[in-house]
């Protein structure tokens, strides 16, 4: 690891980003900013490299976010000793071995969504993980939106009253042109398509608001586009290109659609939808929670508001209102260079508090003490395994005509 001290005596951690598609630029740009939101008691952030198989990506990609250097190995990344952290953000085959490779060469670990493509590797992780002191995190960015969070807060604490139902749906565009080219995205069984790359985000928020899945059902896939052009060149996860119509075209190996319904330990029902042909929607998340005191909601259109109707005794002036995320937030106060009501947020903001965090767990890691004024940690690789057995049992639901398939235990 980098001992390099600066002349404050902080010493800086040097990190590397492997992967630079959409995604992989999104942590190097995460990174670069993590030191300008919140407080000044990180130390200083090396940005070291950028690997990426297709080396003009991570080139491209070093140069946009100022880091040092580019390659098109991820084994120079694992083999640097002045790395202390990586990123991965690549195929999900490829998680696993990276990970070992990292913590085995006592490199902290964020393992992009989903763990791996199959639930023995996420379950290796997981038994890595309880071996080392090291960090080790999977990325679900999305319960830090200020929205996402503010809504969670609101539930927690019994604005609504018992959460009773949930309806949540994740819509996207990204493979609605059936000439976008082939990638990882578009193969792998079935659960691993629209579910795999979409659902996971809604399970991980949906049991921050309602507890853990312990059962689903009525599931069922589809698949609207089923052949794609075969890739000849690169392709970043297959989104933003569009192939030739007479090219060379192979069969699509997961779903484009999933629903299915949930019953959540709490008591909590919920019925789920994810899409990436949802043609017009670029990133149509949406929650809508209820109890028998009230309703609340967010919709991926005003990341930084939800929508709240609770009992209000004034005739004209009850009903459904937004509500904008204030600077009391903790997503709020010093996250943004504007941190009032009234000022946006994006996905990428969602990144940047991610990524800080799992700094802020390095340097509690490095120094055994707890980080001042810490953001809620990053989940861990077990955490990871819990969502895939999620997935696993939607497989397992739509495969066998809808029956109830209770999730299977870490």
């Amino acid at each position: 690891m980098n001992t390099k001290q600066t002349t404050s005596g902080q010493q800086p951690i040097s990190v590397a980003v492997i992967g630079a598609g959409m995604a992989g630029r999104t942590h190097a740009n995460a990174y670069r900013q993590a030191s300008t939101v919140f407080g000044l008691d990180l130390p200083p952030i090396r940005l070291h490299t950028i690997a990426d198989i297709h080396l003009p990506a991570a080139e491209d990609a070093a140069k946009r976010y100022g880091y040092e250097n580019a390659t098109a190995d991820w084994c120079q990344v694992i083999d640097d000793p002045e790395i202390d952290a990586v990123s991965i953000v690549v195929g999900n085959a490829l998680h696993r071995p990276i990970a070992e490779a990292a913590l085995a060469a006592g490199k902290h670990a964020l393992c992009e969504k989903p763990l791996s493509d199959t639930i023995a590797d996420a379950r290796a992780m997981a038994e890595l993980e309880k071996t080392t002191d090291l960090v080790t995190a999977v990325g679900y960015c999305y319960r830090r939106n200020p929205g996402i969070a503010a809504l969670i807060d609101t539930v927690q604490d019994g604005r609504i009253g018992k959460v009773a139902q949930i309806t949540a749906e994740y819509l996207c565009d990204y493979g609605a042109d059936p000439l976008v080219p082939m990638s990882w995205r578009y193969q792998g069984p079935q659960g691993s398509g629209a579910l795999g790359d979409l659902g996971v985000h809604l399970l991980d928020t949906l049991e921050q608001i309602a507890g853990r899945i312990i059962r689903v059902g009525g599931a069922s896939f589809a698949n609207t586009v089923t052949e794609r052009p075969v890739a000849t060149a690169n392709v970043a996860g297959g989104r933003g290109v569009t192939g030739s119509d007479d090219a060379p075209k192979e069969p699509v190996e997961n779903e484009d659609t999933a629903v299915f319904t949930a019953d959540f330990a709490s008591g909590a029902r919920g019925m789920i939808s994810t899409s990436r042909v949802a043609f017009g929607l670029a990133n149509g998340l949406k929650i809508s929670v209820a109890g028998p005191s009230g309703r609340a909601g967010f919709d991926m259109a005003q990341p930084a508001a939800f929508w709240m109707h609770d009992p209000q005794p004034e005739y004209g002036t009850n009903g459904p209102r937004n509500i904008l995320v204030g600077p009391k937030h903790r997503y709020v106060t010093a996250g943004s260079a504007m941190d009032f009501e009234g000022v946006g947020f994006s996905q990428v903001d969602q990144f940047i508090f991610q990524n800080r965090a799992f700094l802020e767990q390095i340097v509690a890691q490095r120094t055994g003490e707890p980080f001042p004024n810490a953001l809620p940690t990053c989940p861990t690789f077990a955490d990871g395994v819990h969502t895939m057995l999620v997935l696993d049992a939607v497989a397992r639901s739509a495969a066998a005509g809808g029956t109830t398939v209770k999730v299977e235990q870490n």
